[in-house]
């Protein structure tokens, strides 16, 4: 067997696109739990306290923000995967590994930041319904769960989108290297 079909197996853009998938599933997921957790906090606010629902509909965009890291992602990756060329695939196994774990990165922080806003955000317009001067420090546990989620060793939606990229690159350079070797 050549070492160009043991790199470069048929099977291995299935990865890349499982990494699109989980990319874009997850964090969709978890994009619609915050809007629809935050929604139910809002509109339970709402019928105390009308006149904030505009000012606090700012968890609603956080959670949908979300969804759309992992639309960037999934069309990057997405644009990365090489179609066979003359019956080879010309795209590694290494590559669809990196670009499964990038997708896997950016997805379940997605979920789980998701999952944060969600439930901050719930609490949080309720609470701001009835004590206003909560707002600013509602807004700062909202930026938070999008930036460190610590606890679950999630990285952030970001931190992934820039992980993403660089394993791409890492996996372009391989490619390229293993192309020079046989």
């Amino acid at each position: 067997m050549s070492v160009e079909m043991e790199t470069c197996p048929a099977s291995a853009p299935f990865f890349g696109f499982m990494g699109v998938t989980a990319a874009l599933v997850f964090a969709n997921i978890g994009a619609a739990y915050g809007t629809a957790k935050s929604g139910v906090g809002i509109s339970s606010m709402g019928v105390m306290n009308p006149g904030l629902v505009m000012r606090n509909i700012i968890p609603v965009v956080m959670a949908g923000v979300l969804g759309i890291y992992g639309l960037i992602v999934a069309v990057i990756i997405q644009g990365s995967i090489v179609a066979p060329q003359n019956g080879l695939s010309q795209y590694s196994l290494y590559t669809g590994f990196a670009h499964l774990a990038a997708g896997l990165c950016c997805g379940l922080s997605g979920l789980a930041a998701g999952m944060a806003i969600g439930i901050v955000g719930d609490a949080g317009v309720r609470a701001v319904g009835q004590q206003e001067k909560l707002f600013v420090g509602m807004i700062l546990i909202l930026y938070f769960p999008q930036r460190h989620l610590s606890l679950l060793r999630f990285p952030d939606p970001t931190y992934s989108v820039c992980f993403m990229q660089i394993m791409s690159i890492l996996a372009k350079h391989s490619s390229s290297m293993l192309a020079k070797i046989t």
